[in-house]
């Protein structure tokens, strides 16, 4: 299977927990930064995911954003803290990659005036911000 987002980021389940309707399942990829997807009880048992299952955590480019620093007080469940590797202004967006400290690379599509009004450069530390809805998961 091919498909069109940026973030395809192979991890495993470390745990999930179940609601009525939903669950959050928490992906680790490395010693750092798990991710957390919230998605449907429906999709956790279709996925067969179990606590050591392999799996992908499947993020679109332009549901990342990024600060410069960690926020308090944010209801998105991931943060994830990296060096930016890549800056790459088009016309109007750009695509800026970090990588963190497990050598995962994360990239997200924000405006050229985002990049500029941040001080997103090469070298720099940055943190991606992605909402726990905004993530999918896929399996082999």
């Amino acid at each position: 299977m091919k498909i069109s987002a940026r973030n395809q980021i192979k991890g495993a389940v470390k745990s999930i927990h179940e609601g009525a309707v939903n669950a959050v399942v928490v992906i680790c990829r490395g010693n750092h930064n798990p991710i957390k997807a919230d998605i449907t009880m429906e999709s956790v048992k279709d996925l067969g995911l179990a606590e050591g299952k392999e799996c992908y955590a499947v993020i679109k480019a332009t549901n990342v954003i990024f600060a410069t620093k960690k926020i308090e007080g944010i209801s998105a469940r991931n943060q994830i803290e990296g060096t930016i590797v890549s800056v790459k202004e088009g016309a109007v967006n750009g695509h800026v990659t970090i990588e963190d400290a497990d050598g995962v690379k994360i990239s997200g599509s924000i405006t050229n005036e985002s990049i500029e009004s941040l001080g997103l450069k090469e070298g720099s530390a940055a943190v991606a911000i992605i909402k726990a809805s905004d993530v999918l998961i896929a399996v082999d």
